[in-house]
């Protein structure tokens, strides 16, 4: 990793200006129900009250369309970070102007504060020069940990290393860069790729960028039937692209030729309508009735799956093998997340991309049975895309 760490410099006495990704679930009484993208802030911000600075934290949360509103604001989230590092944490009603300057002003060496949703700006997401220069005047030390929002070029992750250095990466963007890395460049061997989620046209990028590098691919969810027809099968009402049959048959040749075993559901479970409480039946790829569509992969493939990682070295997963969201049609997504927790015992070096792969490991109890998983769905789906994050790319190198 070329980008410059936190490690890299001396934040005695400094203020120091983090982006964090405090965009967490809220309950309807505006209390964080999920806190998991706080804590895993936590190591940068203590390592910046340990050397002596002081920590002004900006984040965006929900979407409010660029104006403030009551239900997005970060108080709670303050009080909850409060009480995670067992220390008070300063709160600014704004992220810029009067409110945000007196906050600072008056922080001192070993104190923390949490700047106003950066979302209530429109300038924010328009990545505006001027929004960017007015973040920059709060700290002299700028610091991007939330990989979550590391592929947007908003103000508050790239505009702002413009006018306010040095910019360097925090504990929790280093930890993403370096797991996902592995995934994408020099591998440990065998290394397999788990893609999964309902359509083949959101993880093309990721399957044209990993074929070259992996020795298999497991496909799962509902863009496998796109595959069983791009090869002439039958697969009743399920989940079909039309228009993205000749790329997965070209997937498919490109498979045979590079000698990559690309590993397609066998059975799936079946149902007669997209209802947790439909008819359903687990029945192989070749016999779904019409009438029928495949909402989740069956046991026999979780058992051919299950052969698949036991020889892995390094796993990636991302997207889910079925309709997740409904329980009836959970079964095979919490399998893998099960065999994965078990590759990673054995050894093997397991990454799980953000979104519903993270939710589902976390579900299933395994978030931390697993190597890495990661706090930023897109970006990590941009990452294995082989995608420049622009966040990442406005950081000092080495």
């Amino acid at each position: 990793m070329t980008t410059k760490t936190i490690d890299d410099l001396n934040l005695k006495g400094k203020k120091v200006l983090v982006r964090v990704d405090f965009n967490v679930p809220m309950t309807s009484d505006l209390k964080v129900s999920d806190d998991k993208r706080i804590v895993e802030s936590l190591p940068t911000i203590k390592k910046i009250l340990a050397d002596g600075g002081s920590v002004i934290l900006m984040s965006h949360l929900g979407r409010p369309k660029g104006k403030p509103t009551p239900e997005f604001s970060l108080k709670p989230v303050a009080a909850h970070l409060a009480g995670l590092l067992g220390r008070e944490v300063k709160f600014a009603e704004d992220c810029i102007g009067k409110p945000a300057h007196t906050a600072v002003d008056n922080l001192q060496p070993g104190e923390v504060l949490l700047l106003e949703n950066l979302r209530f700006h429109a300038e924010e997401e328009k990545n505006d020069q001027g929004f960017a220069r007015e973040l920059a005047s709060l700290g002299n030390v700028y610091v991007n940990d939330a990989f979550g929002t590391a592929h947007r070029a908003h103000a508050s992750t790239e505009g702002i290393t413009h006018f306010l250095k040095p910019a360097v990466a925090g504990y929790l963007m280093k930890k993403e860069i370096e797991y996902l890395t592995k995934a994408v460049g020099n591998p440990e061997r065998p290394y397999i790729a788990i893609l999964g989620g309902a359509k083949i046209s959101g993880k093309i990028d990721v399957i044209q960028n990993l074929l070259p590098k992996i020795d298999a691919l497991v496909i799962g969810g509902g863009m496998a039937f796109t595959f069983f027809r791009a090869q002439g099968m039958e697969v009743g009402d399920s989940l079909v692209e039309p228009e993205k049959l000749s790329l997965a048959k070209q997937i498919l040749d490109e498979a045979k030729t590079k000698h990559m075993r690309l590993i397609l559901p066998v059975d799936c479970v079946i149902a007669d309508k997209m209802d947790n409480d439909a008819q359903r039946k687990i029945v192989p790829v070749s016999k779904i009735p019409a009438g029928w569509r495949g909402l989740d992969i069956g046991p026999e493939t979780v058992k051919v799956i299950n052969m698949e990682l036991r020889k892995a070295k390094t796993i990636v997963w991302n997207g889910p093998m079925g309709v997740f969201e409904m329980p009836n049609f959970a079964n095979g997504t919490l399998e893998v997340a099960k065999l994965l927790a078990e590759a990673t015992k054995a050894g093997a070096i397991t990454i799980v991309g953000g979104g519903d792969s993270a939710a589902a490991i976390a579900q299933a109890g395994f978030e931390n049975a697993v190597s890495h998983v990661s706090t930023g769905g897109g970006a990590s789906l941009e990452f294995l895309e082989g995608k420049v994050l622009p966040g990442l790319a406005a950081l000092d190198v080495k």
